[in-house]
C-alpha cells in the first residue's frame, strides 16, 4: 500500500451528522497528492521555479464507509492513466480508516498549468521523467492525445 498521507480526523472536518464532511475527504486527497509529488522530486519549489502547477478537471468521490472524530486515517495514490509524458492524468486515491476498512476512494483528473500564461503545458522531460516514476494502479492505461 502506497500511503502518502496518515493522520487524525479533527473536530473541524467533523459535520452536523457527526462524521466527516465532504470537502474533507477532498482535502486529505490533496495532501496526499502533494505529499505523492514531493517523494517523486517534485517539490513544491522545483514547480515553483518552473512556474508549473497541478490543475484539476474533475474529481470524483466514492462514500464507501463512514469515518468519525478522532479516527486515524490512511490516505494512498496511484497513477491510473497518464500520456506518456504525463502531461495529462489520472489519479485514484482510497482513503482507509485505523480497521483498515476502505472508507472512500477518490478519483481526480489533471493536467499541468503554465503559471504566467494561465495555459495548460507539458512538464520538461526531466520532471515528467520524475512523475511518471509514480506508482500506478494495476489497472493503469496510457492515454493517447485524440488526433
Amino acid at each position: 500500500m502506497n500511503v502518502y498521507y496518515e493522520g487524525q480526523v479533527l473536530w473541524s472536518q467533523i459535520d452536523a451528522n457527526q462524521h466527516l464532511r465532504h470537502s474533507a475527504y477532498a482535502d486529505f486527497a490533496a495532501q496526499a497528492r502533494l505529499n505523492m509529488l514531493q517523494q517523486l522530486g517534485l517539490k513544491p519549489a522545483l514547480l515553483l521555479e518552473q512556474k508549473i502547477g497541478p490543475v484539476l478537471f474533475r474529481e470524483e468521490l466514492f462514500y464507501l464507509h463512514e469515518v468519525i472524530l478522532n479516527d486515524t486515517i490512511k490516505m494512498t495514490c496511484e497513477l491510473s492513466k497518464a500520456r506518456a509524458d504525463g502531461s495529462r492524468w489520472s489519479i485514484k486515491h482510497e482513503m482507509y480508516r485505523s480497521d483498515g476498512v476502505k472508507a472512500a476512494i477518490i478519483n481526480v483528473d489533471g493536467a499541468w498549468i503554465d503559471m504566467e500564461k494561465r495555459k495548460l503545458c507539458p512538464l520538461p522531460m526531466d520532471v515528467s521523467e520524475l512523475f511518471m516514476r509514480a506508482n500506478k494502479t494495476s489497472d493503469f492505461v496510457e492515454d493517447v492525445p485524440k488526433v
